[in-house]
């Protein structure tokens, strides 16, 4: 029983986390609709590739992940042990849309769309290269590469990933919606007043955080 409190208090704070760099993030990418030449974004990816920082903080974020969806699969596994009937119909019926009952199956479409958006931009940027990476552009000095250009291009030519990503950003929202009040329950804020205050402020970091990252492929669709 305590392994299992202590495996939940950890997720917790993993979790919250990658709530915050999830913020950094959404941050970072809005500037591609800020300044269709590029230079805001490109400027921005070339600060978080080559900030010493940033660099250290990488491997933590990537281990944060592994921990988080780790710890997740144990604790559903533990559920699962013991409750093996399942839920029964009616209230208790799982629905996609009820994210409290659903945090695995969400956790794991959010895994999905994870991989797809590291293939598609984290590893050429940082370790495959791309041809679009070394495109001219406006303000690009030596050494900077044409962000934009593969990000735009992916959403410009590619509507199936618009939609992929505009899905994913669901998701992740409702992924949040539940997981954030409850990692701070978990962690001990779990009276009354504070419980109405912190699912109200996790819907609304849901919806900024998943509405977001829908936005920016949204804006390249209907755009361009």
């Amino acid at each position: 029983m305590k392994a299992s409190i202590g495996r939940k208090f950890f997720m917790s704070l993993t979790g919250l986390f990658l709530i915050v760099f999830l913020f950094v993030h959404l941050t970072l990418n809005l500037f591609l609709t800020f300044d269709d030449s590029g230079v805001l974004f490109n400027e921005a990816a070339h600060f978080m590739a080559t900030n010493p920082i940033i660099k250290i903080m990488e491997p933590v974020l990537a281990l944060g992940f592994v921990i988080h969806i780790i710890w997740s699969g144990w604790i559903t596994l533990e559920n699962m042990k013991a409750r093996p009937k399942g839920y029964q119909a009616g209230d208790n019926l799982l629905k996609w849309y009820a994210p409290a009952k659903n945090m695995f199956i969400l956790g794991g479409m959010v895994l999905i769309f994870l991989i797809i958006h590291l293939f598609n931009f984290y590893v050429k940027m940082r370790f495959t290269g791309d041809p679009l990476l070394n495109q001219p552009g406006p303000g690009l000095e030596d050494g900077v590469h044409n962000s934009y250009a593969l990000v735009a291009n992916l959403f410009i030519h590619y509507p199936v990933y618009d939609i992929i990503y505009i899905i994913g950003g669901i998701l992740v929202g409702l992924h949040i919606s539940h997981g954030f009040w409850s990692a701070f329950q978990t962690i001990g804020l779990n009276n009354s007043n504070w419980m109405k205050r912190l699912k109200f402020l996790a819907h609304l970091v849901a919806f900024i955080i998943g509405a977001g990252f829908a936005y920016i492929p949204l804006y390249f669709l209907i755009k361009f």
